[in-house]
């Protein structure tokens, strides 16, 4: 008769168990989908084969999957800066609304200014709005004791509608529309040569390698990994956890802030509601897959943007229900955290005589 007997791995896991750990819940997931379609009536293999097109089968799918991909790494980084601390950020979605509000503002404001201020400027709003949006609710937590996942999560609504509230009031653009009147050329950040990627790529490379160096060579940035790992211990060695919690919310408020501003600056072109397609939501998925390292939330946004994509073309090709992406990321969520257990986790059969 075989025993089951479940034991912790003393070392960490080696990249090629984490890399076949995380290919099997996608494909897992993926499977789990496809039979999804099945129930709709819907050939599994046809399902997959337009998912697939839609996301990563030709230049301007990938093109596509590039520009979903810069505002959610954005986002994704911040929100791990937070988790790195143990602090629950799930405000990135709110904080991203706040800093395409700011960065509007300074369009519109400034619109006359040269294109080597304003674009800086606009940065600049953007992150001071979506900094500030997420102090309050790490300020809630240090004075207040409040749980910064409701604070953080209600404040999303907040400013979503505060959004609205601007484009469908005082902002509305003279045509009627819900929207702002289009930005002058000088608060438009470029395309990179002939493609639709804009220079906002560029922008994720340089945050994401300052995001390393800042966790991997400062003071403050081994403390937030302390801090993160033992409270206690941090506070007992003389840490300033108090101001950590606050500067990692506005660091993460800061970047989702800096995702809005793109979107407004280099896709949009001008603050309208469709903005608001829940990549803040989506950030901390990806910032759980990606085990909070830079590199991994890059690879991890590019393919759950591909996801997105794919699931859009589902849509138009096979009228498959909006909800269906929402289904997939959940799915390969609890599929990657389920196939985490056997990263951490070994099971050994022992026959018993």
């Amino acid at each position: 008769m075989a025993l089951l007997r479940i034991t912790k791995r003393q070392e960490p896991s080696p990249l090629w168990r984490s890399a076949l750990v995380f290919t099997g819940a996608v494909a897992t997931a993926l499977v789990l989908s496809m039979l999804l379609l099945t129930v709709r009536g819907i050939s599994p293999l046809e399902g997959l084969s337009v998912l697939m097109t839609g996301a990563f089968g030709s230049s301007w799918a990938l093109q596509d999957c590039l520009l979903k991909a810069i505002p959610l790494f954005l986002c994704s980084l911040g929100v791990a800066i937070a988790f790195r601390l143990q602090i629950w950020n799930i405000g990135a979605e709110g904080q991203f609304a706040l800093g395409a509000v700011g960065a509007t503002w300074m369009a519109l404001s400034f619109g006359g200014a040269p294109k080597f201020v304003l674009l800086p400027l606009m940065i600049l709003a953007a992150c001071i709005a979506g900094g500030l949006w997420a102090m309050i609710p790490a300020l809630f937590r240090q004075w207040l004791g409040a749980n910064e996942i409701i604070v953080t999560l209600m404040l999303n609504y907040i400013g979503i509608l505060f959004l609205d509230f601007l484009v469908y009031g005082v902002w509305r653009d003279s045509s009627g529309f819900p929207m702002t009147a289009a930005f002058s050329e000088n608060a438009i950040v470029g395309k990179i040569g002939a493609s639709s990627v804009h220079w906002g790529l560029a922008h994720c490379a340089v945050l994401g390698l300052l995001c390393r160096l800042f966790f991997r060579y400062t003071r403050l940035g081994y403390e937030i990994k302390a801090g993160g790992d033992n409270v206690q211990a941090a506070r007992y060695s003389g840490m300033p956890y108090s101001f950590l919690v606050i500067l990692v919310m506005v660091l993460s408020g800061a970047l989702a802030g800096w995702a809005g501003f793109l979107e407004v600056s280099a896709t949009v072109h001008r603050l309208q509601p469709s903005i608001m397609v829940g990549y803040g939501f989506t950030a901390i998925v990806v910032a759980w897959l990606a085990r909070l390292n830079p590199a991994g939330i890059a690879l991890t946004s590019f393919l759950l943007a591909g996801l997105r994509a794919g699931v859009e073309n589902l849509q138009l090709d096979l009228q498959i229900p909006a909800a269906f992406g929402s289904i997939l990321e959940g799915l390969i969520l609890l599929t990657v955290l389920a196939g985490g257990f056997f990263l951490s986790y070994r099971i050994l059969f022992k026959r018993r005589v």
